[in-house]
């Protein structure tokens, strides 16, 4: 079973897609791969920044480096920052406040610190965050015009698979999300203007009760009008919705964005990725190259490797049939771990094609 040779024509050029997603089970090498192909986009000339979205992370590792919630420069024309699940809810959880007391009477400051703590530990709530950021980067990586950008290439290597599903997932169940308290906010405001021309009195504030956001109503006088409090929390959750909206566009959008699959050439790894691109397409986001990491080279390898490889044939053929409409490039077990640029560059060779999978002289 030979790979396709088109898997790395769209990496090529310069108009390919601006956001590459890489993806797959634990340990199948996402990172090698993402850092082997930021490599080789730099080299080419292309401003890259490599992100990792794994909790987990190990991109650090792999180059040799520390590297933080702030973009680092690894060399020319390639920068690298881990996301920190804690410092990114911590800085959303600041946003939401930064709002809501401008919302508010200072007396119930306190009851929002608390609301807020209780956020920081439920669940969805670093998916939600992390989106958050990566909404925020996508959006610069395709901005208008290359000179308004900081980097051509955004390259993400994300968390294993079920962390990534849900992730990916996240602009469409938000912007439902946003859109359902919109309505519920506009019906809120016309029954209260309603009753308010009815009894002439402040029953607009009680129609509010039973809203999620009714408790911002209950405010002293010292606050903006009912008008502008209702028209600034449109405005909060509009742009809320605009920003996942725009996420959401950007990842279908197959001139911007593509997904790179990684996987291993065994049982589990090849049912998990089954079950997984069959969930992406569903979402309508396409996989648009597949990496087989970690096939054994061709040669003598004794008994035990031989029949190693035999099982290896067989789940080759498997991931052929399974995923025959997906370009592929298979690459080969090394003799040692990956470390180091060096290693890097070599892979990086290899996914682009530039060189044979065959193990290199001795």
């Amino acid at each position: 079973m030979t790979p396709s040779s088109s898997f790395p024509g769209f990496l090529r050029e310069p108009g390919g897609p601006r956001i590459l997603f890489i993806g797959g089970k634990g340990g199948v090498g996402k990172t090698t791969t993402a850092s082997a192909l930021a490599l080789e986009l730099a080299r080419s000339g292309r401003r890259c920044l490599l992100v990792s979205t794994d909790p987990a992370h190990s991109l650090g590792d792999v180059f040799g480096i520390r590297l933080g919630p702030r973009p680092k420069r690894l060399r020319e024309g390639l920068l690298a920052m881990e996301l920190d699940p804690d410092e990114e809810v911590g800085r959303y959880l600041d946003q939401v406040r930064e709002n809501m007391q401008g919302l508010v009477r200072p007396a119930m400051y306190h009851e929002i610190e608390r609301q807020l703590e209780l956020s920081r530990q439920a669940p969805g709530a670093v998916e939600a965050a992390t989106m958050d950021r990566i909404s925020r980067l996508m959006a610069q990586a395709t901005g208008p015009t290359s000179r308004g950008r900081e980097w051509d290439v955004l390259v993400f290597d994300t968390a294993p698979t079920g962390h990534t599903l849900r992730l990916l997932a996240l602009p469409e169940i938000m912007a439902a999300w946003t859109e359902g308290l919109l309505r519920r906010r506009d019906r809120s405001d016309a029954w209260g203007r309603a009753l308010e021309r009815l009894s002439g009195g402040r029953a607009g504030e009680r129609a509010g009760e039973g809203d999620e956001l009714s408790y911002i109503d209950e405010v002293g006088s010292e606050l903006p009008s009912d008008d502008d409090r209702s028209h600034r929390i449109r405005e909060v959750l509009l742009e809320r919705r605009r920003s996942f909206t725009r996420a959401r566009r950007l990842l279908l959008d197959p001139a911007m964005t593509a997904f790179i699959w990684v996987l291993i050439p065994e049982k589990l790894p090849i049912l998990e990725s089954e079950k997984a691109v069959h969930t992406l397409a569903e979402h309508r986001v396409p996989v648009v190259g597949m990496v087989v990491n970690r096939v054994l080279p061709a040669g003598e390898l004794g008994a035990f490797l031989e029949a190693r490889r035999a099982q290896e044939e067989a789940y080759l053929a498997r991931i052929g049939e399974s995923f025959a409409q997906i370009p592929r490039v298979h690459v080969p077990l090394l003799a040692r771990d990956v470390e180091g640029v060096e290693t890097l560059e070599r892979i990086g060779r290899i996914l682009m094609g530039d060189e044979t999978t065959a193990p290199p002289p001795t």
